[in-house]
């Protein structure tokens, strides 16, 4: 069993490694993925967002470090200060490797607009249906590993940390139960029990009649049984991190499993890296794939910030 430090720095660099990883597959069908998937793809292969440099992670992890910055430096869920970080890194390239900005998603764009409208953050995500991407999942990683409060505390930021962007109730229960999910892995719990108490306290903490759990009965169950897809859809992208951790393989092999569904593969690949390196610690990410991840100094700074307040 990893110690509780190797876990957590196999959460947080087993999202990002992820990611980065994932970046050159991005938007394409899972045939034209390449076997053995790799930091750089083989030559001739047209890379998605061909000019940025292997090992550069994107907006999933920049928005990841802006929510676990959020969190270290305000000591609680701030839905503005989220908020405000967010929209420094896509006006400025705050938590961006180079400080560049080259991917965002539609949804997460249209609601940074809101904010940047004069919308309270709390209010500026989309809770139509068709407003299901995976954007506030792929960076609520931080939130179960650095939470204290009950478990009915860390379903309502995860909540609100979704609403910023995305507010129907279908992407926060997604983002409710990985969190829950998260908090048991990272306190040492079996990845199917973890899984299936989570899911438990889910449904207690909010009750049967509660919008989330109706929507996560309708829309996410079963989790397990059903074809994976690498879309944007959100219930894809929590499908596929449930599936391919149970999976039981290594780390590489359910990043490589993520980033070979196609499409999103950057975000796939991190949702699924987070937990994955969470249960089998910092030590299954390879080192070579670590050693080629650019940026990481501002990532290991807020790591090392992350790990004293654990300690506590």
């Amino acid at each position: 069993m990893p110690t509780l430090t190797e876990r957590v720095e196999g959460a947080i660099w087993g999202h990002l490694v992820a990611d980065a990883l994932g970046v050159p597959y991005e938007f394409h069908p899972p045939e034209s993925v390449p076997t053995p998937v790799a930091m750089t793809p083989p030559p001739g292969f047209p890379r998605a967002h061909a000019g940025v440099r292997p090992g550069t992670w994107s907006d999933d992890g920049a928005q990841m470090l802006a929510l676990l910055d959020s969190l270290l430096s305000r000591g609680r869920f701030d839905a503005d200060d989220l908020g405000g970080r967010l929209l420094a890194w896509l006006d400025r390239g705050e938590y961006a490797v180079d400080g560049i900005v080259f991917d965002v998603g539609i949804q997460t764009a249209a609601a940074l607009t809101r904010l940047r409208q004069g919308v309270p953050a709390p209010r500026a995500g989309a809770a139509d249906e068709q407003s299901n991407g995976n954007g506030s999942l792929m960076r609520v990683l931080p939130l179960g590993l650095w939470h204290r409060g009950t478990d009915a505390d860390l379903c309502a930021d995860a909540a609100a940390s979704s609403r910023v962007t995305h507010a129907h109730p279908r992407s926060i229960a997604c983002c409710q139960v990985y969190s829950l999910w998260v908090r048991r892995l990272r306190d040492g719990a079996d990845a199917r029990e973890g899984f299936t108490d989570a899911v438990a306290t889910f449904r207690e903490v909010l009750g049967p009649h509660a919008p989330e759990v109706r929507e996560f009965d309708a829309h996410v169950l079963p989790v397990e049984g059903v074809p994976l897809g690498g879309s944007g859809y959100v219930v894809d992208t929590f499908r596929a991190a449930v599936q391919l951790t149970f999976a039981g393989g290594n780390y590489e092999q359910a990043v490589r499993a993520a980033i070979s569904l196609g499409h999103d593969t950057d975000t796939t690949a991190c949702v699924v890296g987070g937990v994955v390196g969470l249960i089998g610690g910092v030590q299954e990410v390879p080192q070579a794939w670590r050693d080629a991840l650019r940026g990481e100094e501002r990532a290991r700074r807020l790591l090392a910030r992350l790990e004293a307040t654990i300690r506590e």
